[in-house]
């Protein structure tokens, strides 16, 4: 067991991102690095099963696209009730990619961070959901979405009424306007925290299990390896999920 301020400083380590800059300008550079890299692996991986798609018996890797995508087109047919050719690829880009993101929690804790110190890089996180700013600018890029169709279904004039005729009638306008702002705030952050929240915790008690003793570390380490999974897919289909639902309360006009 580490002393108080060894563990202190062994936490503070693994939870610093590579960073530059200051302020508002500060760029996580590991997030950017690992988000990129594991979204270029997600349009590999997909693009190279589309060029060696067969009719006949198919492989593996084939078996597993096409369930992913039955299974992503099944949860649209669903939830979503509008027209868009959008909305199935955006809910399987975000699943597979939020999946990739949270997947990264799984590997040892201690093992890229050894890897980069000997490449002379003294801080790396490697998992962009445990990184606020990550899971911020997917859900903003969601909420962009939500106010653009929002408008393009219904207009200016509509999306206005919208905001300040619901859900109280006009004579209620400003705490309807109130209310709808709140509302739609919401949206953006609770999907952000949400991930956020769980994948944060879940890689501190990654870090905790790393601080116990060696014959200690797999009694903890695997079961909750196991149970993490179940947190990983669940934070996934919970952010593919909203999306969805979100994006077909902006495409209903009525």
């Amino acid at each position: 067991m580490a002393s108080e301020g060894g563990t202190t400083g062994y936490i503070v380590h693994h939870l610093t991102p590579l960073s530059v800059g200051e302020g508002f300008w500060t760029l996580h550079l590991d997030t950017l690095f690992f988000s990129a890299v594991l979204g270029a692996l997600f349009i590999w991986f997909f693009k190279s099963v589309a060029e060696k798609v067969t009719t006949g018996v198919p492989g593996p890797a084939q078996n597993f696209a096409e369930m992913m995508i039955e299974f992503v087109d099944q949860q649209v047919k669903d939830t979503f009730h509008g027209q868009s050719k959008l909305i199935a690829p955006l809910g399987l880009t975000i699943f597979c990619w939020v999946f990739l993101w949270n997947m990264m929690d799984l590997l040892p804790v201690d093992l890229l961070s050894l890897i980069s110190s000997l490449m002379g890089i003294e801080y790396l996180r490697v998992v962009p959901s445990t990184d606020l700013n990550a899971t911020f600018a997917l859900s903003i890029s969601i909420f962009i979405l939500i106010i653009f169709y929002s408008i393009k279904i219904k207009g200016v004039f509509g999306f206005a009424k919208e905001l300040t005729c619901t859900p109280f009638g006009p004579w209620m306008m400003p705490f309807n306007l109130l209310l709808k702002v709140v509302e739609e705030i919401a949206k953006p952050i609770s999907l952000a925290l949400r991930l956020f929240g769980n994948l944060y915790a879940g890689e501190l008690i990654f870090i905790l299990i790393a601080l116990l003793p060696a014959y200690i570390q797999p009694l903890l380490s695997f079961p909750w390896a196991i149970f993490h999974i179940l947190i990983i897919v669940l934070q996934a289909f919970i952010f593919m999920v909203l999306t969805i639902v979100y994006l077909s309360m902006a495409h209903e006009d009525h």
